[in-house]
């Protein structure tokens, strides 16, 4: 039976929806400024539905105008995907050889790995830009794609995940004859799919959103991303919040929907390290 809504609950749940809906409004009126006339972005008191719809126009302008959106796009979506995947699949070997493959000195590895995410990256901005330069790396998407494909706190989240479950099924699939390969595709990986996903849709966020790197490493206006496309556009067109608002509301969309079709597996990934060992 459903337990009885109590009024403490509906007070909190009263509270937590006025929270919600104060955190949104600015990404309501960012969405309602990019369907706007300039002249009715700001409008007192706020129209969050248009009076006079331009939508159309401010987006056509924002996606084949002078700084066309969908070269950039398309440079930040192939960036975006090869290195969450190069990053996922790197990190869950390491995590799973890290705590389910027995070898001398696994621990002392591991610490050594773990050392290097205490030093800043800004710390190395510098000798990695030299060595990009150098190796033929620099200005090109490649370069940039393999500095984010490989993250200790990726292996580090992962590794977590991995030993959390029970020796018991990995003897029993050596005991089979199973090798590490097949132990780690048909049995490991499955259990850990959630946490696997949760890393997987952060990466893909912290890569997207990716300004540092792309603003050092890319000098050539057709290679820029997203990010780099919006500080120019709203250089050129800062007078034009309607446009700056449609820029914004295009370069968040991906997040956005990366995050409604991965919530379930996000969900599951914090469930699932509540409850792990």
């Amino acid at each position: 039976m459903r337990e009885p809504l109590s009024l403490k609950k509906l007070i909190v749940t009263i509270i937590m929806f006025a929270v919600s809906l104060l955190f949104l409004m600015p990404f309501f009126w960012m969405l309602s400024a990019s369907f706007k006339m300039e002249s009715d972005v700001f409008n007192f008191p706020i129209d969050w539905i248009p009076k006079h719809w331009n939508a159309i126009n401010n987006y056509k302008e924002v996606w084949f105008g002078q700084y066309p959106f969908y070269l950039y796009y398309w440079n930040s979506i192939k960036i975006t995907v090869v290195t969450t995947i190069i990053s996922v699949t790197v990190s869950a070997l390491a995590a799973y050889g890290f705590s389910k493959v027995q070898f001398a000195a696994s621990k002392w590895l591991f610490l050594i790995v773990l050392t290097t995410y205490m030093v800043p990256s800004q710390a190395v901005l510098v000798p990695q830009f030299i060595l990009y330069r150098f190796i033929g790396l620099f200005d090109n998407h490649i370069g940039l794609i393999l500095i984010g494909s490989f993250s200790v706190l990726g292996t580090f989240m992962l590794r977590q995940f991995f030993m959390g479950l029970h020796n018991d099924f990995i003897e029993s699939a050596k005991i089979d004859g199973a090798g590490h390969w097949k132990i780690f595709w048909n049995i490991a990986l499955p259990l850990v799919r959630p946490a696997v996903a949760t890393y997987a849709i952060l990466r893909f966020i912290w890569t997207w959103n990716d300004y540092q790197n792309a603003l050092i490493f890319l000098r050539t206006d057709k290679l820029f991303t997203i990010q780099l496309a919006m500080q120019k556009f709203t250089s050129l067109s800062g007078e034009f919040y309607s446009l700056i608002m449609a820029a914004a509301v295009s370069a968040i969309l991906p997040l956005l929907i990366i995050f409604i079709i991965g919530q379930k597996s996000v969900i599951e990934g914090i469930a699932m390290g509540g409850v792990k060992g």
